[in-house]
């Protein structure tokens, strides 16, 4: 029993250690959010949202921790909507867990285990995570070209762990 729990103390703390280094030398993209919208700082050059978003999905696959379920992107009266569906399902692990787009397809692949740490500038961060699952729907602001983006991840900011990422596609 004795030696269980040293061997998860001693993983923990060396996921800590690696991910608190990281985690010094990141710079984050500010963002404020209000009820009804959010905002993103500084504000990416603004673009009519695409037709093509109208119809983009994927399905996520676990990084530092079991994620799963989808999520899609629509276009709704003008608006861009990220909805993670019913079926989305992630760890409680972590704090300060929040949604970035990601430039690459392959969020996970592209990435280093155990973290799946992200690099700076190869991501915008949406909003926080409202909760660890189930159906939730978040607005992407108009002034986030969704053209530079390839996939959703769901992100530890604090410990710079992905937790898990789809890849969209139409």
């Amino acid at each position: 029993m004795k030696l269980n729990h040293l061997l998860i103390l001693g993983l923990v703390s060396g996921l800590i250690v690696g991910c608190v280094r990281e985690a010094v030398n990141m710079q984050f993209t500010t963002v404020s959010m209000n009820t009804d919208a959010l905002s993103i700082m500084p504000s990416a050059q603004a673009n009519t949202p695409p037709k093509s978003a109208r119809s983009l999905s994927g399905t996520f696959v676990s990084g530092e921790h079991k994620t799963q379920g989808t999520v899609r992107i629509t276009n709704q009266n003008g608006r861009l909507l990220l909805k993670l569906e019913e079926s989305f399902k992630t760890s409680e692990m972590g704090p300060d867990l929040v949604i970035v787009l990601h430039r690459s397809n392959n969020v996970i692949g592209s990435t280093k285990p155990p973290a799946y740490p992200l690099k700076k500038g190869d991501y915008v961060v949406l909003t926080p995570l409202k909760k660890f699952r189930g159906a939730q729907t978040y607005t992407i602001p108009n002034n986030i070209n969704l053209a530079d983006y390839k996939s959703v991840a769901i992100w530890c900011r604090k410990f710079n762990a992905t937790f898990g990422a789809a890849s969209l596609r139409r």
